[in-house]
């Protein structure tokens, strides 16, 4: 869903000139609050707020935002999340694909 809504990375360096291209890989801390930035913290998705702040969960029907909000909670509650991401919360950063393009005089 995301990828349709997004221009692809190529056309934006384009337009900007950018002349560099680097990686921006979300810190488990990161309190900016853009879709990513819960990923070591999951619990925060069941907040409305802050499912209403991020743009994928805004356009989604509450059909299957529920459903899913439901899911989280009860793996959460279990466990299961934690133990399915072991690894992931050993991480300081992911990189979700986000780039900081910097362009004009280098």
């Amino acid at each position: 869903m995301d990828a349709s809504r997004f221009t692809p990375l190529a056309e934006v360096v384009e337009a900007l000139d950018a002349h560099t291209v680097l990686p921006f890989p979300i810190p488990h801390d990161f309190t900016d609050g853009l879709q990513t930035a819960h990923w070591r913290r999951p619990e925060a998705y069941l907040d409305p707020a802050v499912r209403a702040a991020g743009s994928t969960f805004a356009t989604l029907p509450a059909s299957v935002v529920e459903p899913a909000m439901e899911r989280l909670r009860a793996d959460l509650e279990s466990g299961a999340w934690h133990r399915r991401h072991a690894r992931l919360l050993e991480q300081e950063s992911v990189d979700y694909g986000y780039r900081l393009l910097v362009a004009g005089e280098s």
